[in-house]
């Protein structure tokens, strides 16, 4: 049987490590999937397909914050959308400042593969961690 919409999300963030969440994400994801960080975040702009992602996204995240994370709350799911919701929280290397801040994201799935992937983020709180 296939996974629901709200499994396959979960398992983009519920795995044993970070690895395994990252081989879920691109076992889930269309080819031409989208991700839009939100304006004001440190990567903020739309991306598309998994390797663009992994580059301008989780590869920046790995390297210039020390145990940056989502901790998801809970899920909301209706339909060919999935929204999780949680807190980030993280200290960036170059400042030494730590910052947790509100979020959602919002999934889109189509026939089992995520479409679209879009973040609301305080990016105000985030961008202070920098400075």
């Amino acid at each position: 049987m296939a996974a629901s919409n709200l499994e396959i999300v979960k398992s983009t963030y519920e795995g044993k490590t970070s690895e395994e969440n990252g081989r879920n994400l691109e076992r889930h994801l269309a080819p031409e999937a989208t991700w839009t960080e939100a304006a004001g975040f440190p990567y903020g702009g739309t991306y598309t397909g998994f390797r663009e992602i992994a580059e301008k996204v989780f590869a920046r995240l790995a390297g210039e914050w020390d145990g940056y994370r989502f901790e998801p709350e809970d899920y909301v799911a209706a339909g060919d959308k999935v929204v999780a919701y949680g807190s980030y929280k993280g200290t960036y290397k170059r400042t030494g400042k730590y910052f947790e801040a509100r979020v959602a994201h919002l999934w889109t799935l189509k026939a089992g593969k995520i479409i679209r992937f879009e973040q609301f983020v305080d990016s105000r709180i985030v961008a202070a961690a920098l400075e």
